[in-house]
């Protein structure tokens, strides 16, 4: 598997617009590739996040990423989205293999 990270700043007065956009943009990229998303939120800083999406092969993803970056609401989301972060504060990202997994506690 193929994992992606981000890292990013968003101002907390702008959560649920950043959340809003992040189920939209979800529902976009569904319709070009499977994949799973978390989205985490930083105990220590109520502004940082992290994203970590899984997809089947970084193959996969390279052929429909550029579909999906195509795509002119991606684009759009991606505006608004950018819009959100705490000004200074890049994003950062990395790529992953999935080496191990476990699976969920029930």
């Amino acid at each position: 598997m193929f994992v992606k990270t981000y890292i990013y700043y968003v101002q907390k007065d702008k959560i649920q617009e950043f959340l809003d956009i992040q189920k939209r943009a979800g529902e976009i990229y569904e319709q070009y590739i499977s994949s799973q998303t978390t989205y985490l939120q930083s105990k220590e800083d109520k502004t940082k996040w992290m994203e970590i999406t899984t997809y089947r092969s970084e193959e996969e993803y390279n052929k429909s990423i550029r579909s999906i970056n195509e795509d002119p609401e991606i684009q759009q989301l991606f505006h608004s989205f950018e819009a959100l972060l705490v000004e200074g504060k890049g994003i950062s990202e990395e790529n992953f293999t999935d080496v191990l997994a476990h699976r969920r506690l029930v």
